[in-house]
């Protein structure tokens, strides 16, 4: 196993700072790194997609592990750090300087199964978490998804109907994969710290419902909880045949989407297609 200084060594070596812009925070803790590096079980000799690497501290978590990892990575400065990382791991770590969000990720992994491991950064971490899980072709390509986010993001995540975090998010997280809570990070262990604590999120796709379509489980999670204050008569009227669909199947349409569980919004969606 290479002998690798301090990240911090590494941060001050090559004058890195976090970016506010990029939205990044970098972890130090490499016990702590290689705690979330075994969340996803056993990774020797597996494939792994990482976004948004920074200095590379979970990078080399996931390398020591046995990983072969792709890293992507848009901020230019951080890349001589994680040249280094890829000579300490002969053919292990492949870098991409790039916008993960432009990025088609199955391309990107040769169209090999893969699991994704990130510390994301805070300014497109929902947004790529929703295109993984977006799409109608399933099972995806990933097979695990292993997420830093804002704690509060990650509770929307696994939440449960009737509570105030349960909304679209939970509902795309559900339908079709198991999502759980892994561990909670405080804020003390990045540098700098964040205002906010985190959380990791644990992935894991599941059988898809049949006769359902991604799609229109979107936009029915769009709309529902677009007004999520209001009935579901009015927060769904804009969807053809909504209504019509909640009579069929039981759903009152007084109710408001929060009261809404993701087996009813998958009963509904199938009801309309």
């Amino acid at each position: 196993m290479a002998e690798l200084p301090p990240i911090r060594e590494t941060i001050a070596k090559h004058g890195l700072s976090a970016s506010k812009a990029l939205g990044q925070n970098f972890l130090l803790d490499e016990q702590l790194l290689a705690r979330i590096a075994a969340i996803p079980g056993d990774l020797q000799g597996k494939p792994v997609l990482e976004v948004g690497p920074g200095p590379g501290g979970l990078t080399r978590a996931l390398l020591r592990a046995g990983a072969r990892v792709t890293a992507i990575e848009m901020d230019r400065r951080c890349l001589p750090a994680l040249a280094e990382l890829s000579e300490a791991f002969p053919g292990q770590l492949r870098v991409i300087e790039g916008d993960a969000m432009k990025l088609d990720h199955g391309a990107v992994m040769g169209g090999e199964p893969f699991a994704v491991l990130s510390n994301l950064p805070y300014n497109v971490g929902t947004a790529l978490f929703v295109r993984w899980l977006s799409g109608e072709e399933w099972p995806p390509q990933w097979n695990s998804l292993t997420l830093m986010f804002q704690r509060e993001v990650a509770e929307r995540i696994v939440a449960n109907s009737g509570t105030s975090a349960y909304g679209r998010l939970a509902v795309l997280a559900q339908w079709r994969a198991e999502a759980k809570l892994a561990m909670k990070v405080h804020r003390s262990a990045f540098t700098p710290p964040p205002k906010v604590m985190s959380a990791i999120v644990h992935v894991t796709p599941a059988s898809a419902p049949e006769g359902v379509s991604a799609r229109t489980l979107e936009r029915l999670t769009e709309a529902a909880f677009g007004q999520r204050r209001k009935m579901l008569r009015q927060s769904l009227k804009g969807v053809p045949g909504a209504l019509e669909a909640m009579a069929s199947i039981g759903i009152d349409e007084t109710r408001r989407a929060e009261t809404v569980s993701v087996a009813e919004f998958v009963e509904l969606a199938r009801a309309l297609d």
